[in-house]
């Protein structure tokens, strides 16, 4: 028997149809709407994962995946904007400081949005960010090398490293202080719209009660693993919509079979994230996640090549689709996927 769809999977096309997919060329040449950005909060999508009695839907990864696949074929740096709130929603909710219970409703019904400034403690023994204890909160010094969603988020969960190798994660207000100061939005390849800076940061000081989780560097590193090793739901979103883009040129009978390797592997993918112990089966996970990095390749390259000549006008969706396949292959990237992703690169097949 076939399920009937999540509503809120119903609500996520239709919000795609009406609104994200026909603007995602005129996004994609200037910058996200805040329009954009308060329709997928009124859609209740922000608060997918949060917990039902802060005004979440309490839904599975399962469906958050299939809302994160749909957004992002639909508009990427929409995708892209609002992917960043999930974070820091799932590390209230979880936690016991008080500062979950100022944020973690506005942020489920979507009052407030949430952005991310802590992909930096990846690049550990490197530390761009260092935090360090002071009257009764917590001084940060550093750059954030990337912050996306400026001029849209409300606040922003914020991570630095202490001299004893502890991760500080704590909540500070999006907009330039005391200490925080922001870049001019970066001109990128692809998701310029998605209005991306840089931060310095010089004796931010933010009081202990904004604190959200204290960890040592290598239990986060255990945690963070599976975020960064398992296949991005954005990764086979752009590959669906490139194969869309296929068959509206003609090519229905190559998209077919390209559809069916992006199908069998997004399967497995997604039957690995439910794996009960999330760090385990690594290599397996980044071998499916290279995997689809390929099929993504392919099929964008695919529109491109049937578009033809005239996919070189930037507003056209294959090549616009391409670009944004180029983001996704560095988005997030640690070391491990890195070395993965190039090993796989490497390797020839042997002739059939």
């Amino acid at each position: 028997m076939t399920m009937a769809p999540h509503p809120l999977v119903v609500r996520t096309q239709e919000l795609a149809d009406r609104l994200l997919s026909p603007q995602a060329a005129r996004v994609d040449l200037s910058e996200v709407p805040a329009s954009h950005v308060a329709e997928i909060g009124r859609s209740g999508l922000l608060g997918v994962s949060a917990p039902p009695e802060y005004g979440g839907a309490g839904a599975p990864d399962s469906v958050a995946r299939e809302i994160q696949e749909i957004l992002a074929g639909a508009c990427c740096s929409t995708w892209f904007v609002q992917t960043q709130h999930h974070t820091p929603v799932r590390m209230l909710a979880k936690s016991e400081s008080p500062v979950r219970e100022r944020l973690l409703r506005p942020l489920a019904s979507g009052e407030l949005l949430a952005g991310i400034a802590y992909a930096h403690v990846r690049a550990f023994p490197r530390v761009p960010v260092r935090a360090r204890a002071e009257r009764d909160g917590w001084r940060f010094d550093g750059t954030v090398p990337w912050y996306t969603g400026w001029g849209l988020n409300d606040v922003m969960l914020l991570a630095g490293v202490t001299d004893s190798d502890e991760i500080v994660f704590a909540f500070a207000d999006a907009r330039e202080q005391p200490g925080m100061r922001a870049s001019e939005p970066m001109r990128l390849a692809a998701l310029t719209a998605a209005r991306t800076v840089s931060l310095e940061l010089e004796g931010l000081w933010l009081p202990e009660e904004s604190v959200v989780l204290r960890t040592p560097r290598e239990k986060f590193a255990l945690v963070d693993l599976p975020r960064s090793t398992n296949a991005s739901p954005a990764v086979f979103g752009v590959a669906y919509a490139a194969l869309r883009v296929l068959e509206d040129s003609g090519e229905a009978e190559v998209a077919r079979e390209l559809r069916g390797q992006v199908d069998e592997v997004r399967r497995q993918a997604y039957e690995l994230a439910e794996h009960p112990v999330a760090h385990e089966h690594v290599e397996e996970r980044l071998a499916l996640k290279t995997r689809s990095y390929d099929l993504m390749r392919a099929a964008t390259t695919a529109a491109v090549v049937a578009g033809g000549g005239r996919t070189m006008d930037v507003r056209h969706p294959a090549q616009r689709l391409a670009r944004e396949g180029l983001f996704l292959l560095v988005q997030g990237q640690t070391s491990p996927v890195r070395g993965a992703h190039l090993d796989a690169l490497t390797q020839t097949r042997e002739p059939e």
